[in-house]
This record gives structure tokens, sequence and C-alpha cells, in this order.
């Protein structure tokens, strides 16, 4: 088979796989430059995150303790550390969309270059935000030592899940770059749907102690975050494998597969018009 008759995720896979220096490289840089010009640097990349840690726990545990305490019910460790297991994956996930969605117009100056790949840059952004999610992951292991729970062996799964995650975001920026290019708005309409997101994913509320109707129920689990962000808590408080999740694991897999040859194929397709229209 010619390699242009190749699904264009094996075209772009290939790529990848011969550009992994340039990759490397490139995310390191962008990391670097992200908060160039300020005075603390690259220190805000990791404030802003626990600030907003604190301010999460201070409002459920403190400021509304009383009227949160039925979202709450069955929640077998301190809040705080329930808390931190949805909201790491979700600092990695809400960055790394926004960024991914975003590169093909932030690096529209490699995009114009004859010879450069330029199915690297979508991977270059997931990348870049993996430096920071490093970094989260190790703080919220530390809270739990802290607290006295010290992680187990279902902890190495936090490297599974998060590679769940780095899959799935970058499935969806390949097709998102893609588009943005063309539809601008597309940026700021992703940001928005993640805002809505946050609270559809049960991270600062539990969905098993909420009233809603099953189906209700049903549709917030069709939700691929919610497979990660149970993933994370399945690791550290519930000491469940996903292999006992096989329903969600499959159906997380399906989708994440799916949407990687439509984002790869739709992204392929577009490339032609790309430098044009920047």
């Amino acid at each position: 088979m010619s390699k242009s008759r190749k699904p264009a995720l094996f075209q772009i896979l290939g790529e990848l796989s011969g550009s992994r220096k340039l990759i490397g490289s490139l995310a390191k840089n962008d990391f670097k430059t992200k908060f160039a010009g300020s005075y603390l640097g690259r220190v805000w990349a990791f404030v802003q995150p626990v600030v907003t840690v604190f301010v999460y726990w201070f409002v459920f545990e403190k400021a509304l303790n009383a009227g949160t305490q039925s979202t709450k019910q069955g929640i077998p460790v301190p809040y705080v550390l329930w808390l931190v297991a949805g909201l790491v994956p979700w600092f990695y996930f809400s960055d790394a969309m926004s960024a991914g969605t975003s590169a093909l117009l932030e690096y529209d100056y490699l995009v114009k270059k004859v010879v450069f790949r330029i199915s690297t840059l979508p991977v270059v952004k997931v990348v870049s935000s993996l430096f920071v999610h490093v970094f989260f992951v190790c703080f919220m292991l530390g809270m739990y030592v802290v607290y006295g729970l010290f992680p187990g062996v279902y902890m190495v799964q936090l490297v599974y899940y998060s590679f769940c995650m780095f899959v799935f975001v970058l499935a969806v920026s390949y097709l998102t770059s893609a588009l943005a290019v063309f539809f601008r708005d597309l940026v700021q309409i992703i940001n928005i749907i993640l805002q809505v997101q946050i609270w559809a994913t049960p991270i600062m509320w539990n969905m098993e102690a909420v009233s809603f109707p099953p189906a209700v129920i049903a549709i917030l689990k069709f939700n691929p975050m919610y497979y990660i962000v149970c993933g994370y808590r399945d690791s550290l408080i519930n000491h469940i494998w996903f292999f006992q999740r096989p329903q969600l694991t499959l159906y997380f897999w399906c989708l994440t597969v799916l949407l990687l040859f439509a984002g790869t194929h739709v992204f392929r397709k577009l490339q032609p018009h790309f430098a044009d229209v920047l």
C-alpha cells in the first residue's frame, strides 16, 4: 500500500516517530517560553493550580460545609484528598486541550515552512503540558502522605490513566487545531466548553451521592473525563484496578481510537490549506 493510501493516523504516527527529538526540544522550549517576560517566570505554571486547589477546598469544605454534606456522603477520605485527585487530571486536560487547539495558530511561522512537519505541533503542546502535570502528581501524592495515606500498588495506574488522558487530548487536538485555523472562534468556544465540563465531570461533587435520575447519571458517565477522574480516585482511594471497570474502559478506548482516526483524517485533509489561511 502506498503512503498516500495509508490512513492519516498511520502517516502521522510515522512522522511523529521520526521526529521524537524535535518534539522533545520544542516541548521544552514551549514550556520555558510560556511565561517568559514575567518576573516569576515558570513559577506561575505551578502557583495558579495550587491556589485553585486550596480555593475550591476552602469553599466546599469550609465555607459551604453545611450545604455540601449530601454531595460528600460516601467519600472515605478527607474531602481535600478526594478533591485533588479529580483536579490534578483536570488541570492537565484543560491546559493541554486549550493549548493543543491553538497550536497551529501560535506556531503559524512554522506552518508556513515547507519542510517542517506540521503534524508535530499539536503533540508539542500536549507534551509541554505534561511537565506541570508530573509536578502536580507528585504534589498530590505528597498531600496523601501528609494525611497519613501512603500510596499502595494501585498507584501505578496513575501512569496508565495519564497515558489515557494524553492520547485522548491528542486525538481531540488534531481535530480542533485543524478546524481552528479556519474558524478561530473555536478557541474561545473550547474554553467555554471546558468551563462547563468541569462541573459536568464529578470533580467537586460526588456523583454517587446525588439524587439524579439514573438516565442523567448514565449520560454524565459518557464524558470521557469521568473515566479519567474516576481512575485517579480508584488508584489512590478506592483501590480498584482499571480492568475491574471493563465497560468504562472499553467505551473510553473505542471513543478515543475513533477520535484519533477522525482527528488525524481531518488534519491531513486540511493541511495543504493551512499555510494559505495563516
